[in-house]
Parts: C-alpha cells; sequence; structure tokens
C-alpha cells in the first residue's frame, strides 16, 4: 500500500495557499496502480457480503464503480444537490467555507442491504458522516467506509468512530 502513495501526485498551495492537495489522476492513469487499488479494496471486501458500493461524487465514483463490479454488487451514487432525477432524500453538511448538500434517490437502497460506502479522500469527514446518515435513513446495514486516501492530521476518522474505517493510503501531515 505504501507503494501506492508513491503515485499520488503532491501539488503545494492547491487549491489555496498553504494547502498540498493530494492529487490521485496520477495514480488512475498507471493501469498497474489502479489496478492494485481496486484489487486491494476488493480483496478488504470480497467476503463480506455487499450488496450494494454507495460512492460519493464524483472522485468516489472511479474506484468505487470499478469495486461495485468486482465485488458483483450495485453502485449507487450519492450526488450534489440538484443532480439526480425522481425522488431523493437530501443532507446539508459543513464545509470550511459555507454548506453543502448531497442527495441519494430514495429507490436506491433497501431496508437491511449490505452497503459499502466508498469516497476518493478522507478529509474532515463532513462529507461521509452526510453519507452515513442517507443510507441509515433507508435503513441498510453499513458494512464499511473505504477511501483511497486518508489525511490523518485532519482526524476525519473521529467523526466515524462506528464504523469499520478503511483507506489504503495514509498522509501524517499536510
Amino acid at each position: 500500500m505504501n507503494q501506492l502513495s508513491s503515485y499520488i501526485r503532491s501539488i503545494p498551495d492547491f487549491p489555496k495557499k498553504g494547502i498540498v492537495f493530494r492529487d490521485i489522476t496520477t495514480l488512475l492513469k498507471n493501469p498497474e496502480a489502479l489496478k492494485n487499488s481496486v484489487d486491494l479494496l476488493h480483496d478488504r471486501y470480497a467476503n463480506l457480503k455487499i450488496e450494494k458500493v454507495v460512492c460519493i461524487e464524483s472522485r468516489g465514483f472511479i474506484l468505487g464503480s470499478a469495486l461495485a463490479v468486482s465485488l458483483g454488487a450495485g453502485f449507487v451514487p450519492i450526488r450534489k444537490k440538484g443532480k439526480l432525477p425522481g425522488e431523493v432524500l437530501s443532507e446539508q453538511y459543513s464545509l470550511e467555507y459555507g454548506t453543502d448538500v448531497i442527495e441519494i434517490h430514495r429507490d436506491a437502497i433497501k431496508p437491511g442491504e449490505r452497503i459499502l460506502l466508498h469516497d476518493d479522500l478522507l478529509a474532515t469527514g463532513g462529507t461521509m458522516v452526510a453519507a452515513v446518515k442517507l443510507v441509515e435513513i433507508l435503513q441498510a446495514q453499513i458494512v464499511g467506509l473505504s477511501f483511497l486516501v486518508e489525511l490523518l492530521f485532519l482526524q476525519g476518522k473521529s467523526h466515524l468512530k462506528n464504523y469499520d474505517v478503511y483507506s489504503l493510503i495514509q498522509y501524517d501531515e499536510e
């Protein structure tokens, strides 16, 4: 897994001064690194009878959809407000500069289904906390929360203590 971190490009002062952006596109463009990422996630969840992989817009869709196919599970998108047709559930969450809203189709998940939530990056945890709330409203069983990258220094995992949180790549500092 540490080898995977060598494929992540660090871009200082993006999107603003003092932030080091962890760019996953350099991992995604490498066929071996991409396959290894999906395989490692698959191996972690292969025996847990996942029925749906629920992924957060938009970078979470990339590995999440490949993981769903690999696990023989369905794929469910969580999108920003106004992007899904049909009847949706909405959840507002806090950002460092305000709030945002994510949504899921009301009929995307059945009560009791075994769900893996996936996103590309765990930072402060706000988006995943909102996604968890949406899945819980739909009365599904959350089996795990997976991420490609986790920024440990932002302590996002502390907001997700009741769940099995797993990340392939961790950064201890900015």
